[in-house]
């Protein structure tokens, strides 16, 4: 399965001394072992549509083998402390989860 999460920054941590601080977060994220893969990234200097949105700051997308797999990543120690430490620095955080057909 896929689980997308993308993040939008308050304003007060859109400096680059707390980007790199939140990139470095989200790259511990990746090293649960639950996560079979994925990357995150910045929002891509694509021709403007009406429906690309790209008012969000950083955005993951993890590959998991299996539901259960990404449930166990849901509580992991890591998982909690990445929350604990950066939730007050999101405006807004949205998922998608999708499972492949």
């Amino acid at each position: 399965m896929e689980h997308h999460v993308y993040f939008w920054l308050k304003e007060a941590h859109r400096n680059d001394a707390d980007r790199q601080a939140f990139e470095d977060g989200l790259r511990a994220l990746f090293k649960i072992p639950q996560v079979a893969g994925g990357l995150f990234g910045k929002p891509a200097d694509v021709m403007e549509r009406p429906v690309i949105d790209t008012t969000w700051d950083y955005a993951t997308s993890m590959r998991f083998e299996s539901v259960e797999d990404q449930d166990a990543y849901q509580v992991h120690p890591d998982h909690d402390a990445f929350i604990e430490k950066f939730s007050s620095w999101w405006e807004k955080v949205q998922v998608r989860d999708l499972q492949p057909l």
